[in-house]
Formats: structure tokens, sequence, C-alpha cells
């Protein structure tokens, strides 16, 4: 197996340095087993992402020294793909057509929350079939939620994780307006560019448990996950502007070099011993994913 990596970050503003430590991690992880790194933009949030946060994003990784592998993927283009593949589930009864109106759906979420209960979709549409009232009215597609038992996750920073399927529900992967979610077309772009490690965030922790469900629904295989703690102001708050909190061409333009750059993003979190300088050839020979803590790191 080639080890594949990805890093997928959203264009709605500058890089900053936590991305930037993923994008790293990454990278070496990838370099460490002969493999490839690549760079996924996620721009299906029309609303937010902007040509500028995109070249921004690469103008930063390649100041860093973290180029891919091979040309950047952009999400938005593989629109087509998502909707084929949520097709193929409807068409195979893994999912089903919702008619709900938003309005229905926040009435769902309001007497479910009355009720004391998480407010999930109540699943009125998967066991129907629709009738002549439905007729030309647009639906989403919600893919079917396993029933009984859990999903376990063997993630290669956290250890053995485990979600209750009671936790989950029929998530929506189609849209009424035919575009995808965000969960579903992440799934799709991950096998389709063969991902075999996905190394992100551990605030993505909850997310993998629905994306296994369109992993298993497809009987695609799931790639390994890590999910690498956050990084963390002196004082244990997750890190903003007010810790002073910066993107990464402003650590250039201040006159820091990358490689310190890389250095400082590796080590928090990370280490070898007392060594307190690890180049990124040597970082790419000793660095490995389960010698991440699993604590929060903080950013002096």
């Amino acid at each position: 197996m080639t080890v594949r990596t990805r890093f997928a970050p959203s264009p709605t503003g500058f890089l900053h340095i936590g991305g930037a430590r993923t994008a790293y991690l990454n990278a070496l992880y990838a370099r460490r087993h002969g493999g490839q790194y690549l760079l996924r933009i996620e721009d299906t949030d029309k609303s937010r992402s902007t040509p500028e946060a995109v070249a921004q994003i690469i103008e930063s990784l390649d100041w860093l020294g973290l180029t891919p592998d091979e040309p950047p993927v952009m999400q938005s283009a593989r629109e087509a793909r998502h909707r084929e593949v949520a097709e193929a589930l409807l068409a195979s009864g893994q999912a089903y057509r919702a008619y709900e109106t938003a309005d229905e759906l926040k009435a769902m979420r309001e007497a479910a929350t009355l009720a004391h209960r998480p407010p999930h979709y109540s699943g009125h549409w998967r066991d129907r079939e629709s009738g002549p009232a439905e007729a030309g009215r647009p639906y989403a597609i919600r893919i079917k939620a396993p029933r009984g038992g859990s999903t376990i996750v063997d993630d290669l920073v956290q250890g053995r994780v485990e979600v209750s399927h009671a936790e989950l529900d029929d998530m929506i992967i189609l849209r009424s307006d035919g575009t995808p979610t965000y969960l579903h077309a992440v799934v799709v772009d991950d096998h389709d560019m063969g991902i075999t490690h996905v190394i992100r965030g551990d605030d993505h922790l909850t997310n993998t448990f629905r994306q296994c469900m369109v992993f298993d629904a497809m009987g695609w295989a799931r790639p390994a996950f890590a999910h690498v703690p956050l990084i963390h102001g002196a004082d244990g708050a997750k890190l903003s502007k007010r810790h002073g909190a910066v993107g990464v061409l402003e650590w250039r333009d201040q006159g820091i070099l990358p490689e310190a750059a890389l250095n400082a993003l590796l080590r928090l979190g990370w280490g070898q011993g007392d060594t307190e300088i690890i180049g990124a050839e040597e970082a790419a020979r000793v660095f490995d994913i389960a010698d991440v803590g699993r604590a929060a790191a903080r950013m002096d």
C-alpha cells in the first residue's frame, strides 16, 4: 500500500498556524513512509470561500516547503461525482428521499428538545414510499444510519474510540437543491483520491463516525484516522487572535524563517527526547504519528 495523506483546508480566510501544523504532520507521515502528501481545497461553502484565500493558502504552504506532490484538488469541481455517489446509495436502498420542509425540520428538532431527546431527524421517510402528494416536491437524500450496535475507530492518536449507533441519525448527504453536504463530499473525495491516512484536528473526531456511514454503505475501505489535539494558548483556551494566533505569512513578514516555523510547529505536541531543533529531513526520518500527545499543546 502506498501511503497517501491530504491536507484539506477551507478557503474562508488565511492559513493559520494550527492548519499549518496539520499540513506538516500530513507531509511528514507521507515522507516517512515513501508516500504522497496531497492538498484538497474544500471550497463548497461558496458564500465564504474566496479566490484570495485559496491563493494565500497555496502561497503559505509553498513558503513553508509544504507544496503538495500533486496539483491541488478543488472540492467544488467534484459536485457531479458527489451527486453520483448519493444517487448510487439511493438506488441500492442505503439512502432515501426525505421531503420535509425547513419549517417541518425545525418543528421536529424543537419537539425532540422539549421531550429531552437529541434533536435528531425522526426517520419519518426512512421506510415510506412517496405518493402523488410528493410529486414534483423537492427532497433531500438521507443515508440510512445503522440501527443497533456501535462504530469503533482505532485512532492512531486517540486510541480506540466507540460511538453507539443510537447517537447517529440519518444525515443528509444531498440537499434538496442538489448540492452535497460536507460530510458526504469529504468521504467521496478521500476515496477517489486514494487517501490511506486522514490526519486532522481532534475537533473532527465526532464527524468521523458519521463519515464512516458513507464508507461502509458504499463498501469502501475506511482510511486510518489520526486526530491530533488542537493548539491552545498559554492559558489553556483554544488558540485565537487574542492569544496572538497569526496567519503563516505574518510569520514570514516578521522575518521568521520557514525552517524555524516548521520546527516550532512540530514541537507543539511532538518531540524527540530533549532535541530542540529538528530539521525537515531528520523529522521525516524519525516522525511517528503515534508519538503525538493526546493533550492539547500550549503555545507560549
